[in-house]
């Protein structure tokens, strides 16, 4: 079905996105610690760092949980935005 031009896409389709190996959600959840530990250091909310970086508060929120992937392009803002480097951000993990 059409709406407004957009096909119908079944949440089937969208079912692989949510499949996280234990590995790769570890991973998630000690970057989202790390982004957290350098976003209270600035003593930021999330709004504040979502204001700052014209990002979205629930966006912020799931990275530092581990419910969501960031990008690259997103590391990197937030990274600048933190005041560290990518390289920092991702040392040791």
């Amino acid at each position: 079905m059409l709406l407004s031009g957009i096909p119908d896409t079944h949440l089937e389709s969208y079912v692989h996105h949510e499949r996280v190996s234990s590995t790769n959600h570890a991973l998630l959840v000690q970057i989202g610690k790390r982004i957290r530990l350098l976003r209270k250091r600035k003593e930021w909310t999330q709004t504040d760092m979502a204001v700052c970086l014209d990002m979205n508060r629930g966006h912020i929120s799931d990275i530092e949980q581990g419910k969501r992937e960031a990008g690259i392009i997103t590391l990197q803002v937030i990274a600048r935005g933190l005041d560290t480097t990518m390289a920092d951000l991702l040392k040791g993990l």
